[in-house]
């Protein structure tokens, strides 16, 4: 399992780390945010495929920003898959 760490842009919270086993999603922490979405986020990726979430979380919009805590960590992952976003180590 390899571990990541995200820092986001445009949103309240401030870093995403994360896990992914091959392309599964586990062990999503936010940094900052709003403690229930983000917990609610973390919990309900949990476990999913990674091109599920980014299908599921990309296009969604906190109070006009263009992003928000969910859409950053679907950046997160895409850059995982584009390998711009490499494992911590």
């Amino acid at each position: 399992m390899k571990r990541y760490v995200y820092q986001t842009r445009g949103t309240c919270a401030r870093q995403i780390a994360f896990s992914l086993d091959d392309t599964i999603l586990h062990d999503v922490v936010f940094t900052f945010g709003c403690g229930g979405n983000t917990q609610g986020v973390a919990r309900l990726a949990e476990g999913l495929e990674m091109d599920r979430v980014i299908e599921l979380l990309k296009d969604i919009d906190c109070n006009g920003r263009g992003t928000s805590c969910p859409a950053q960590l679907a950046t997160a992952l895409r850059q995982v898959k584009d390998g711009v976003l490499k494992p911590v180590e």
